[in-house]
């Protein structure tokens, strides 16, 4: 044991300065939206909206950069792609920013604590504080994904209603996709975005039906996943949409109401924790300390006699 805590400390010390090495290394070449900058002198100071775009860009670099040189294994790459594109994030280079942010959180954690920055160094309490900063922003982000997948649940209601008012007034599924994406860019921005996405999709070439499908992976979401469902059905044996889709908008209506029933019904089990441990004891201070104050104060003397 007393050699590997040193061991450990040396290699994470090796991987801080090979992070550090990679960070601050300069960029394979400069973009050609960089050199058009130069030239037109898009540095505008201290402060600026140029240059704190520039900082942007070289954190991002820096972070991709970090996360391409650590290996990773497919079947870890996949599932956080897929919670990537369940949190929004949906671009090329998501995946390589996310684990630049995993791995630089680990080794500032490590740095802070095993070396006398801040308190003294400990070199257990530093490998201890690394993995809870690697660990970290992958929480971060499950709980990013489920906030933008309840976002999403919450939104479908209104977007039902939407889509079988727009049916009804003649469009076709195509456009009524796309009326009620523009509806709801405000008030819904994430159902909206990807349904205008469902939209370019279909402009491209794709199917409806793959495009659908593609909807309900980008998504997550159990209720969004049978209305594509239910839409794929009709599409496919030209049943009535606007009938389809009232059905499906009372199913999930009573999907809804069950659900708020479920988390008015454990309402009362989570209660008790806070209950127990901050009202009670607060509630007995107050109704018995009074008449034991008075007890101590009556019954001391008579013993010390």
């Amino acid at each position: 044991m007393t050699i590997l805590l040193p061991l450990l400390a040396f290699l994470f010390v090796a991987l801080l300065v090979g992070a550090a090495a990679l960070v601050l290394a300069p960029a394979g070449g400069a973009t050609v939206e960089q050199r058009l900058g130069e030239i037109r002198g898009a540095r505008v100071g201290l402060g600026g909206a140029s240059e704190t775009r520039d900082h942007r860009q070289v954190l991002v670099g820096a972070l991709k950069r970090l996360g391409r040189a650590v290996p990773a294994s497919h079947r870890d790459a996949g599932k956080v792609q897929q919670r990537l594109v369940w949190a929004g994030y949906r671009g090329a280079e998501a995946k390589f920013i996310f684990a630049g942010i995993r791995i630089g959180a680990a080794l500032v954690c490590f740095a802070v604590l095993a070396t006398p920055v801040l308190v003294r160094p400990n070199v257990p309490l530093a490998l201890a504080a690394a993995a809870i900063g690697y660990l970290l922003p992958a929480f971060v982000l499950a709980k990013v994904a489920r906030g933008r997948q309840h976002r999403v649940q919450l939104s479908l209601p209104d977007a039902l209603d939407l889509l079988v008012v727009s049916v009804e007034a003649g469009l076709g599924l195509d456009q009524a996709l796309q009326r009620v994406g523009d509806e709801l860019a405000s008030a819904h921005p994430e159902l909206s975005e990807d349904l205008r996405i469902v939209n370019l999709e279909m402009r491209a070439g794709k199917e409806r039906t793959e495009a659908l499908r593609n909807l309900a992976d980008r998504t997550g979401v159990e209720d969004l996943s049978s209305l594509v469902a239910t839409l794929i059905q009709t599409d496919k044996f030209g049943t009535s949409v606007a009938q389809s889709l009232r059905i499906h908008s009372d199913v999930l209506r009573t999907k809804r109401r069950q659900r708020a029933e479920e988390a008015a019904a454990k309402t009362g089990v989570k209660m008790v924790f806070p209950l127990v441990l901050c009202v009670f004891p607060a509630v007995w201070i107050v109704t018995i300390g009074p008449a034991a104050i008075k007890f101590i104060q009556v019954l001391f003397p008579m013993a010390e006699q």
